[in-house]
Formats: C-alpha cells, structure tokens, sequence
C-alpha cells in the first residue's frame, strides 16, 4: 500500500488522530506533547501515530494535507491544524465539543 493511501485509511478509519513525535503517554516534543495533552484532557478515546516510528509517515505526512509541521490533528477525516490551533481550540472550548461528537463514532468497545 502507498504511505499516502495508508495515510489516508488511518485518517478516514479513526475519528480522532494525532500524527505527532512520540507517543501521548512519551512525547518526543514540546509541541507534540503540548497537543496531546489538550486531546487527553477533553476526556475521549484517540488514535495516534509516532511519526519517529514511521520515517515513511514522517517524510509524506506534509504532503498529504500541504500542512509542514507536525503535530498535526485530524477530527472526522479533516485537519484540525498543529499545536497552536489544537490549543486556542481547547481554550475556547471549541476542541472538546468536536471531539466529544466524532468520539461518539468510534465502534461500540465490546464486553470481555
């Protein structure tokens, strides 16, 4: 599968998804961490890909959204924006009403 289509099932596949340096529970950057963390605080279920992990991810990812940094947030298959924006959302209050809508589209958890 080509990195931008695998990119692509994992944006349309997961509500809610952060490309970013790290992991949410080890970041590798400021900025990485900064977001996640503002993802973790509204409470509902994400999605993630360590970038670092991934060097095929890493190099496209800008290219499939002509966004060039990173982290970069995806809500419901759209680009939410990096760092700044994910936190001026959380600010206003604005991040945890979409998230809360799009975790509502996460497949029901079934019982153990």
């Amino acid at each position: 599968m080509d990195v931008l289509d695998r990119i692509k099932e994992q944006v349309e596949s997961n509500p809610i998804i952060i490309y970013m340096k790290g992991t949410p529970q080890f970041p590798q950057c400021g900025f990485s961490s900064r977001a996640a963390a503002a993802l973790q605080d509204c409470g509902v279920k994400f999605a993630y890909v360590n970038i670092l992990a991934d060097p095929e991810v890493f190099e496209n990812l800008p290219r499939y959204a002509d966004w060039p940094t990173f982290p970069q947030i995806y809500i419901d298959g759209e680009l939410i924006g990096g760092c700044d924006i994910t936190l001026e959302m959380h600010e206003s209050g604005d991040l945890q009403k979409m998230v809360e809508e799009a975790g509502k589209k996460w497949p029901a958890e079934e019982d153990a």
